[in-house]
């Protein structure tokens, strides 16, 4: 997938992110439909749209190698789905990522790179997105290091506990 649709997918990713915000938040969605351990489904129309998504368990933020407190909108991990196609994986970061950067992820030593624009990052093509699900599937924790446009580095560790599950789900839900 090109680079400008991905762009229109992650806008709408993060249009819908005020109703994934009960992940954070912990409130009931009207779309949302399944919990399942730390990762929940949702499921949206026009157009007809699946995904999983989960809130970081830690995450570290420093500056110069020192911890800095910071303000960071959602932070969240997500698989999305759409009628015959395959998942796309998407991070929103909670701030503007340095211009040029990019995100590491790491599952169980098993590391992959993410392409930034604005506050979202993605793999860079559909057979990456289904190396980085088969890993996710496999692994129990991803860790996301990342450089905001400020020059602050970040680490946020999402549990994978549920995730298996919760892809089923939304890969059901969007065939």
């Amino acid at each position: 997938m090109n680079i400008s649709l991905r762009s229109g997918v992650f806008a709408a990713v993060i249009a819908i992110s005020s109703l994934a915000a009960s992940v954070v938040g912990a409130q009931e969605s009207t779309n949302r439909v399944a919990a399942n351990t730390d990762w929940s489904v949702f499921v949206g129309d026009n157009p007809k749209e699946c995904w999983g998504v989960s809130a970081p368990k830690e995450t570290v933020n420093t500056k110069d190698g020192k911890p800095v407190a910071v303000r960071r909108g959602d932070i969240l991990l997500f698989i999305t789905y759409r009628p015959g196609k395959s998942g796309e994986v998407s991070f929103m970061g909670g701030y503007p990522f340095a211009d040029g950067s990019t995100v590491d992820m790491d599952i169980g030593g098993t590391k992959f790179t993410l392409f930034t624009d604005g506050e979202g990052a993605w793999a860079g093509t559909p057979d990456e997105d289904a190396k980085i699900i088969a890993a996710l599937k496999a692994g129990s924790e991803a860790t996301l290091s990342a450089r905001s446009g400020r020059g602050t580095q970040t680490r946020d560790r999402f549990s994978l506990l549920g995730f298996t599950a919760a892809m089923e789900e939304a890969a059901k839900r969007c065939k």
